[in-house]
């Protein structure tokens, strides 16, 4: 199961009809133990895993410990509240609740203007943002724009410039299997720790918190944990090459098992770029689900090739419905995994193969909302073109 790594807990206020005001009762826990009781604050503790290497090959790479004291300072630690309405319980609770929220995330700088990237999901609905710096220094926030479809967000704070270290980001197209990297964040609230390992994986596909996916996703086995979201994902140069966002329990746990997904920096930065100018970000939208086609099925379903996507659904009102995409008509079952069968095949758009849902996503994601794309289908054993205009994300 994919865990968000935000931290929430929450403060309820009760209002009854006799209290002007009401009392005040503490729920929940906090990151370091209940409310109320003495915590203490740990900063600037590099937390090594200990199945991490202590440095990184040496040569143009730097260690651990070189990326740490150059790069925490510019990672900052969010905290957001917000306020709930919880529904009244005529037994428990007949006047109902209001209920303020508080979460726990990570980010970092990027320019000495004072924008932070951080996720989405750490600020969703927040009332308040409050950023803490190395330094021990705390600023109110303001969100500038945010992209639940990447799962991002850019905030600022009004810093003076020279008193701002912004990290330099990547190429996560470079990034490969092996690769080793290091996570700085605050997993439960302990400042800027900093746990290393590898690119376990690349191309991963994670769920958005509006359910729709993030492509390129990067893999690794740093120790992320709740209170990580936000942080950045470096290489061993100190460039950020991802946005940590998301662990794989297995259902297993809240905690760290070894499965932490980044959001590829190269996907963020050109929805923090259009943030930054714009406030939001419009995504085209062609309104299918699909399913990589594999040789094996295509042979199976004999289809006259054998690479392109599958489309498995169509959403009515979009723009491929409008331009006649035909979805499957059944599903077929192969070694346990379902395939959808009896609908179009698409093999190239804008002339150009498209042998799996990635890249076809890419090509869409080059797009604007009214441009138009011109579909290569398979329908049976002739092959047609559809020419869609693309709509807007939902």
């Amino acid at each position: 199961m994919h865990h968000f790594l935000h931290i929430r807990s929450r403060v309820a206020w009760l209002f009854a009809a006799a209290l002007l005001g009401g009392g005040v009762a503490l729920g929940g826990a906090a990151a370091l133990g209940k409310l109320g009781e003495h915590t203490t604050t740990i900063r600037e503790q590099a937390v090594l895993s200990s199945s991490a290497p202590v440095v990184f090959a040496q040569g143009k790479r730097m260690s651990i410990n070189e990326i740490y004291r150059s790069s925490a300072p510019a990672v900052v630690h969010i905290e957001t509240t917000s306020r709930v309405r919880q529904p009244a319980d005529f037994f428990g609770n007949p006047f109902g609740t209001n209920q303020t929220q508080r979460a726990l995330g990570s980010g970092f700088v990027i320019d000495k203007a004072g924008h932070i990237v951080t996720n989405y999901h750490v600020v969703r609905g927040a009332n308040t943002i409050q950023v803490s710096f190395s330094n021990n220094e705390r600023f109110k926030a303001k969100v500038v724009g945010v992209d639940p479809s990447t799962d991002s967000a850019v905030l600022q704070v009004r810093v003076k410039s020279r008193a701002l270290k912004s990290l330099p980001l990547g190429n996560s197209d470079a990034v490969h299997v092996g690769d080793q990297v290091i996570a700085i964040g605050n997993p439960f609230g302990l400042d800027r720790s900093v746990t290393a390992g590898i690119v376990s994986a690349v191309q991963r596909r994670i769920s958005a918190p509006n359910q729709l996916s993030i492509s390129h996703v990067i893999q690794t086995d740093a120790a992320l944990n709740h209170g990580n979201s936000g942080g950045p994902l470096l290489n061993a140069q100190g460039q950020v090459i991802g946005v940590n966002a998301q662990i794989e329990t297995g259902g297993q746990s809240q905690g760290n098992v070894g499965i932490g997904f980044a959001i590829p920096i190269n996907t963020v930065r050109d929805v923090v770029a259009e943030l930054i100018k714009h406030g939001k970000v419009e995504h085209a939208f062609l309104g299918i689900e699909g399913k990589t086609l594999q040789s094996n099925i295509g042979r199976l379903f004999h289809l006259p090739v054998t690479t392109g996507v599958l489309v498995a659904s169509v959403r009515p009102g979009t723009g491929a419905a409008k331009a006649g995409l035909k979805a499957a008509t059944s599903q077929v079952t192969v070694a346990g995994e379902s395939w959808p069968a009896g609908g179009d095949l698409i093999v190239k758009a804008d002339g150009r193969p498209v042998p799996s849902i990635e890249r076809l996503v890419d090509l869409i994601a080059t797009k604007k909302p009214g441009d138009r794309i011109d579909l290569e289908v398979v329908r049976g054993t002739s092959r047609i073109h559809l020419n869609v205009e693309l709509g807007r994300q939902p």
